[in-house]
This record gives structure tokens, C-alpha cells and sequence, in this order.
């Protein structure tokens, strides 16, 4: 067995009531963003927040907490690549985060729901370069998009 790797994972604060299932059972099932860690790595889960809000006053605190409890990696959730709009601040909050804390940060934590893809597709939303990449990590096939619908 590969070592534990523990991660955090930040919602956009529209989602604050969220369960958060989807991210959940894709981490279990190693799907979407969590498809990067084998079946037999042990993954821990130490911290799961909101953003705080728009601007994401958060951003700037609950990561240290992820940390001290011993977070090697933070994912910025689905929620913020899928909402309409789209989080503006994914790109500044993904730089900052690794920059300030020296940690690794991941876009994106289940796989994208196909009723989102369909929509954002149609919109026109991710279709620069640099969208594309930052969806990747949760851009699944239709039949795994539909599970999350």
C-alpha cells in the first residue's frame, strides 16, 4: 500500500449547505479529479470548506488549518468549474493557495454532471485553451457524467 495522502477540499460558497456526496463518493471511487490517486492509495480527507464567499475571504485562512492537519494537497471543488457563472477567482485562488502555502492544488473534485457539460458546452464557456485545461481532471465520459447528474 502507497502511503496516505491526505487532501482538503474548498467549495464555492454558493454550495455552503452542500453534503457534499458527489465529491465524496468520487473520491471513494477514485473518479473525476480523484481518478489521480491509485485504487490502493490510502487517501484521508482533513478538511472540507467554503471559499467564504465572493471574493473568498477564506481562501487566505482555512488552508492552514488543512495543513496543521496534515493536507498535502487541496481541491478546489466541481461546484466552482460548473456554477453559473463559473467561479472567477479559480485561477487566482488555485495560484495563491500554492504559492502562499506551497502546497499542490487540483481543480476540480467529482466528475463534471452532464446536464453542467451540456450547458457550458452549448454557452461557449470553456472553450478557451486555458478552461480546457483546468477541466480535465473532471472531464469524464457521458455515461460517468450522467451518474452525477
Amino acid at each position: 500500500m502507497v502511503d496516505k495522502t491526505r487532501i482538503g477540499i474548498i467549495i464555492c460558497d454558493r454550495y455552503h449547505t452542500c453534503a457534499g456526496g458527489k465529491c465524496l463518493r468520487s473520491l471513494r471511487n477514485r473518479e473525476g479529479a480523484f481518478s489521480r490517486y491509485g485504487e490502493d492509495e490510502d487517501v484521508e480527507l482533513v478538511g472540507y470548506t467554503t471559499c467564504g464567499g465572493c471574493p473568498g475571504g477564506n481562501i487566505e485562512h482555512a488552508p492552514e488549518e488543512m495543513i496543521r492537519n496534515g493536507a498535502q494537497v487541496i481541491h478546489l471543488a466541481t461546484g466552482m468549474v460548473v456554477g453559473y457563472p463559473p467561479c472567477p477567482h479559480l485561477e487566482h485562488f488555485r495560484d495563491f493557495l500554492g504559492e502562499r502555502y506551497r502546497i499542490e492544488v487540483v481543480i476540480g473534485t467529482h466528475p463534471i454532471p452532464q446536464k453542467y457539460y451540456k450547458v457550458h458546452t452549448e454557452l461557449g464557456t470553456w472553450d478557451t485553451p486555458e478552461w480546457k485545461e483546468m477541466i480535465r481532471p473532471t472531464l469524464a465520459d457521458e455515461r460517468t457524467r450522467l451518474d452525477y447528474d
